[in-house]
This record gives structure tokens, sequence and C-alpha cells, in this order.
């Protein structure tokens, strides 16, 4: 194996909190996230990443940050690292110490910084880094519409040996900019804010996401595929309803209100809560029989794990597999490669792996493989 090699490591502590309770991301919403029950997911992740790299020993030579911001994660993981001068341990870190961090990595000379955290954090690494030095994503936001995150901490993990033993070459990818307050509207206001460069495996760094047009053709392909899924309701069953366009069809069809964007309770054809929390989600269906129904992410093909942390390991658990539905147009079919599951549990996400049936139009299935993520 060549020489020791030079890496970076920016843990963002409050990625993805607000996932479980419905906030649709954690930007400025910290204090409500707790106050709702939210719980740290980053640093697990982080740990999920080093974790897989304990067979190198020291051969990465890794530099981070003071406490929750990478240093309690090297030390959960039992790994070497050295702390990043200048920087002081914080009780609640900001999108500055995320900047100033990656600030000081490229003075340290990395070359690669891998981060933990969502598009948010994409964003802050951008605005200090550009395209000066390599940057790996450790998918830990509530939603990942940006293309520089691998598919999960394990897969982080992977594309970072491989680049930095001169593997994989280099590619720009998109970091996508989200209105957070249009997206918890229920409006999905996005753009391009930028390129980074990402070491290159499309078979473990995710696109970026695209969204639904239900329009035409479309939208009658989702209105079918919606009266289908009703006509099949049955009473006394309780169904989780994912986000996105296609699963709120189904709202139309029962002629509720529900909400675009966030997971919907439904009981024998009504309304039982909109937008709900994980814990909501969990109390209706652990004592009777549900059914979890959801949609793949454009151009990523999640059907957990990005933008419906609502529905956890735990709630699905209860669920069972044989109740998960996955329903998608034809459209987006055409360009979903694959299925995938990032819920933050293995074991669940090993549960999915194989072919599944995908609800494609009224009376209409298809086949999908469920990809692993490592």
């Amino acid at each position: 194996m060549p020489g020791i090699r030079r890496a970076g490591l920016i843990v963002n502590p409050v990625a993805g909190m607000g996932g479980a309770v419905g906030l649709k991301g954690t930007d400025g919403l910290v204090e409500t996230a707790l106050q709702l029950g939210a719980v740290q997911v980053s640093v697990g992740r982080a740990v999920r990443f080093l974790g897989k790299l304990k067979p190198l020993g020291g051969a990465i030579d890794f530099v981070t940050c003071p406490g929750e911001m990478g240093e309690e994660a090297f030390r959960r993981a039992s790994l070497p690292f050295r702390m990043l001068s200048g920087m002081e341990r914080k009780g609640r870190t900001t999108s500055d110490d995320t900047k100033l961090a990656a600030a000081k990595m490229l003075e340290e000379g990395v070359e690669v910084i891998a981060f933990c955290g969502g598009d948010g954090t994409a964003r802050d690494i951008f605005d200090t880094v550009g395209d000066r030095v390599p940057v790996i994503g450790i998918p830990a936001g509530v939603k990942m519409h940006s293309g520089v995150f691998a598919v999960s901490p394990e897969a982080a993990a992977g594309i970072l040996v491989r680049f930095l033993w001169g593997e994989l070459p280099l590619k720009e990818a998109e970091v996508a900019d989200v209105d957070e307050e249009a997206f918890r509207q229920g409006r999905v206001s996005s753009r391009i804010y930028g390129y980074m460069n990402v070491p290159y495996d499309p078979e473990r760094v995710q696109g970026t996401k695209v969204a639904s047009q239900l329009i035409g053709d479309v939208s009658e392909n989702a209105l079918a595929i919606a009266e289908w899924i009703v006509e099949g309701m049955e009473g006394g069953v309780t169904y989780v309803l994912g986000p996105g366009s296609t699963v709120k069809k189904i709202n139309q069809v029962l002629g509720i209100e529900g909400s675009q964007l966030g997971v919907d309770v439904v009981r024998d054809k009504r309304l039982v809560a909109a937008d709900a929390s994980e814990e909501i989600v969990f109390r209706n269906v652990r004592d009777g029989k549900a059914r979890i129904i959801v949609s793949p992410i454009g151009n990523q093909g999640f059907i957990f794990g990005r933008g419906n942390q609502q529905i956890s390991p735990r709630v699905i658990r209860a669920v069972g597999k044989e109740n998960v539905l996955v329903i998608a147009t034809r459209e987006k079919l055409r360009w979903t490669r694959c299925l995938r599951v990032d819920t933050g549990d293995p074991e669940i996400d090993a549960l999915f792996l194989g072919p599944m049936r995908v609800v494609a139009d009224y009376n209409f299935a298809k086949i999908m493989m469920v990809a692993g993520t490592e």
C-alpha cells in the first residue's frame, strides 16, 4: 500500500435532526427540533463511516474538529486523528464553524474532505472550498438533493479509500440549494448552488434529485395508480402515505387535504394525521394492521431514508416489509435504475435487498431491484 494519505472529516452535529419530527430540515430550527424530541443522527453515521476504515489503521492521516464536529466520532470508532488548530469546542455549532473547519483543512493540505450532513452542510463546504479540493458527502441530512453524497456512510468510506489510492477519477457534481421554508410549506423551490469535485463512482454516489412533473400523460398515470390503490384499501387498516407527488394523488382520490411533502396517516379512507411526526406514525401502526406506501426519489431511487425519516426503522418493523408498497409512474421508472434504502439501521436496510414489486399503473406492476448501499 502507498504511503500515508491526508484527509479531513467535518461533522455537522445537528444535520438530520428535523427529519423524524417532521420539520423537513433543520436549518434555523435546532431548538424547535429538540423541543419536539429530535435526537442526533449525524455523529452515529460518521462512526459508521469511520468503522469501515478501521482495517487501514493509521494509513490515513485524518484531521478533524473538536467535540461533536469530528472528535467524538473518532473516539467512538477508536481511530487515530489529529485536531485542527485554532478551533474551539462548542456546545452548539453553526455554519460558520463548518466554513472555518473547511478553510483550515485547505491550509493543512488535505487531499479530500469528507463531511457528514445534508444539503445545507454541502453549501457551507462549497462556499469555502469550491473546486479546490475533492469532497465526499456522508449522508446525514433530512433531504439530500445534491449529487455530492455517497449512498450510505459505508459507501462513502469505500469511495474515500479508492480515491486516495488512485482508483477513482473526479467528476463535477451539483450542490442543490433548497428553500427549506418553502419546502416546509409544501413547495419544492430549488436551484443549482454550485459544483464541487467528487470521486466518480456511479454505483456509490447518488445522483442529483430530479423533481417529478405530473403533467399530461404522467399525471393521468399517477392518478390511475392512486385509483388502483384506493380501490384496494381495506377497512380498519392504517395506511402511512409517504411524501411526493405520486403518493399524494391518493389524497386527491380520497378527497382529503393531507400534506404534499410530509407523511400522512389514513384509516377507513379518512385522514387520521397530516404531516405526522415519527412518534405519531408509530403510535398509529404499532397495535394493528398497517401498510406503508412510498415512491422513490427521482434520479436517486431511495424509498426510505431521504426526506421521509418519519417512516423510521421501528415503524417499518411494526408494519413489516410485506406491507410496504412502492408506487411510481412509468416515466419515473424509465430513469430509475434501481431502488435504494438507507434508514440508518443496516438490519432493516438488508431486509429490502433484492427484487421488489412497484405499482406503475392501474393494475400493473414492474419488478425493480433494491440495490445495496455499500
